[in-house]
């Protein structure tokens, strides 16, 4: 009885100790849809490049680095911050990202009327980013460390009119690039929670 008793007095003696694998638990299974997700980029990215047509794909072709509001690669400092702010800058360029797929499937509907799976996983891979940047604004939470907040939606709009007014190869070369940053994101959001995981560096 007496042992009953003090379970009941003392509630927060298991809470004390819970939350641990509940963290690490959280940063394992956002970690490994990171991983997934990074193997589904490069997929995207190859199907993306095989329905352009050349000079897409031909060895030495080096297209232009247009320039896309609102996300840029990650900075080559990056893996020198601390993980919590590496983590709030994927997050933020995870929730950029959606906004831009959308827009580049919006395209290849018309110039790849055809390419249903291409198509297809740009539509996934939109979804999969959102998912995966709020596993990861998840992760920070728990951590205790700061997230964004509420933010507006990127300048999608704008990159859409541009498109849709572009010639097709700078659409293409467009589309490619937020293809590419897509890829670059998700690897290394998965390379920062590679840092938290359980086993992972120090």
């Amino acid at each position: 009885m007496s042992r009953r008793e003090g379970s009941l007095e003392d509630p927060q003696a298991d809470s004390s100790i819970s939350p641990l694998p509940h963290l690490e638990s959280k940063i394992q299974q956002t970690h490994s849809l990171a991983r997934l997700l990074t193997k589904y980029a490069e997929q995207l990215l190859q199907e993306y490049v095989q329905h352009q047509g050349d000079p897409f794909g031909l060895p030495g072709f080096s297209p232009p680095r247009l320039p896309v509001a609102d996300l840029s690669a990650p900075a080559p400092g990056h893996a020198g911050l601390p993980v919590p702010e590496r983590l709030r800058l994927d997050e933020a360029a995870l929730a950029a990202l959606p906004p831009l797929l959308d827009v580049v499937r919006r395209r290849q509907a018309e110039l790849n009327p055809r390419a249903l799976r291409l198509l297809r996983r740009l539509e996934d891979a939109a979804r999969q980013a959102r998912a995966l940047g709020a596993a990861v604004e998840a992760v920070l939470a728990a951590l205790g460390a700061e997230t964004r907040g509420p933010q507006a939606e990127p300048a999608a709009a704008a990159i859409a009119a541009a498109t849709a007014t572009a010639g097709v190869f700078p659409a293409k070369v467009l589309g490619l690039r937020v293809c590419g940053l897509y890829r670059e994101w998700v690897s290394r959001t998965e390379a920062d929670l590679g840092q938290l995981a359980p086993g992972g560096p120090a």
